[in-house]
């Protein structure tokens, strides 16, 4: 006849356990498993984060980098700041840019927001 043993739990309740061995093996199996099912999603939503979050802002940090490098002297620039002007100078980390008659202000190249492109162009190309 098999006995039957009775373990006792730390959170004060009992467990009966069967007097093989094989209970240690089955548990680390389980406990392996768990930690699978943990990694995967986590897996998922590195994923997802890289695709949708990080990729296309380095490719909008791109684009910016090769917008303001490809700035000379004569082009016409919109500021973060909403000032619109004309690139007098360009130098290692800046541009000095005038933005009325006789108005120079310096300012860095991370300040500009883009390009702008004269109406001029946009009417000739509509006639």
């Amino acid at each position: 006849m098999a006995e039957s043993t009775t373990a006792v739990n730390p959170c004060g309740g009992s467990a009966p356990s069967t007097g093989g061995g094989t209970g240690g093996a089955e548990g680390g199996a389980a406990q392996q498993g768990g930690l699978m099912g943990m990694l995967f999603p986590l897996a998922i939503f590195v994923l997802i984060f890289y695709f949708f979050i990080i990729r296309p802002q380095k490719k909008r940090d791109k684009q910016q980098k090769n917008m303001i490098d490809s700035i000379a002297r004569g082009d016409q620039i919109i500021t973060i700041g909403g000032f619109y002007g004309t690139v007098r100078e360009v130098r290692d980390d800046s541009f000095q840019i005038e933005i009325a008659e006789g108005v120079r202000v310096t300012i860095l190249k991370s300040a500009v927001q883009g390009k702008r492109t004269p109406k001029l162009e946009k009417t000739e190309a509509a006639s």
